[in-house]
């Protein structure tokens, strides 16, 4: 499991799928998440139309692993309307924010909640037409059980879709430090040190679970700045000052309280704020069975 000292340290804004948390620390999971959300729909809409174009037909059961306040089930329950969506979590207040989310949309009669941790249990899902996990792979222990089982619930032509994200977003200039420049670069280093959202290339793991890779790539994202931008950096910002609190210079420590506060140098008054993100997709399919050739049945 994830130590809570390096999971606050992350700023991506994912629960881990078999970690508890309290009711203050999911309300700022809670808080970047949803801003995450928003800013990365223009991203996920066009991964949903990539796997639309994938899918031979329309997925009847759906699984999202880690879905956090919703923002993947409610996507997924707007794209395919007759699909029944099981949402994972494991925690019972993401859960809760995901269930008044989905009652809100009107799709509360088509999404079930499971409060479970992955490394211990696989609830029942019976078959699976498409599973989902965004930023949330990475955090089990054993992740090659969880495709396995996976990889067994999918039915033949299902697909396994699979965000990570392999680099912290950046919103701040270089040139930002009291004494020495480079604050965010080093935030980004100490949590590299702790080892922060570390995964692999996910595709052997997907293929030693039987299926086939259909596709693979990463995409650097650049948003223009608004008021929910500047409200996400400084949630993520505010994690990580709370995350590096005994592992950054008293120097560094006082530059992100002034980012954080209200003064001229904040967050929210600056101009020279920016966003950049990336995101990596891995999209496996479960193959059909092979068809016996003549000689196969003599």
């Amino acid at each position: 499991m994830i130590d809570s000292r390096v999971e606050d340290m992350h700023d991506h804004p994912h629960p881990t799928p078999g970690h508890a948390h309290g009711h203050g620390h999911d309300d700022s999971i809670a808080e970047v998440l949803d801003l995450d959300a928003t800013i990365h729909r223009p991203f996920v809409e066009a991964l949903l139309d990539r796997v639309t174009d994938l899918t031979d037909r329309e997925p009847r059961t759906i699984v999202d692993l880690g879905a956090g306040t919703g923002a993947g089930t409610l996507a997924l329950a707007r794209l395919f309307p007759s699909a029944r969506i099981v949402a994972i979590d494991s925690s019972d207040a993401m859960l809760a924010r995901l269930t008044a989310a989905a009652r809100r949309d009107g799709v509360d009669d088509r999404v079930r909640t499971v409060e479970a941790d992955l490394d211990t249990t696989w609830p029942d899902v019976g078959s699976l037409d498409l599973a989902w996990a965004a930023l949330s792979l990475h955090h089990v222990a054993d992740p090659d059980a969880v495709i396995g089982r996976v990889a067994d619930a999918l039915e033949p032509g299902g697909l396994f879709v699979v965000t990570e994200m392999p680099s912290q977003p950046r919103f701040l200039p270089d040139d930002i430090g009291i004494g020495t420049p480079g604050l965010e670069a080093r935030c980004h280093a100490a949590s590299a040190a702790q080892g922060w959202n570390f995964f692999p290339d996910w595709s052997d793991h997907l293929r030693r679970a039987g299926l086939e890779v259909v596709h693979h790539r990463s995409d650097d994202l650049h948003v223009e700045v608004d008021d929910t931008v500047r409200r996400y950096a400084r949630a993520v910002t505010a994690r990580t000052r709370t995350g590096l609190a005994d592992l950054l210079s008293t120097e560094d420590l006082a530059t992100l309280d002034r980012l954080l506060g209200d003064g001229p140098d904040a967050l929210r008054h600056r101009d020279d704020l920016h966003f950049r993100g990336t995101r990596t997709v891995w999209i496996a399919r479960r193959p059909a069975p092979r068809d016996r050739t003549e000689e196969e049945t003599r």
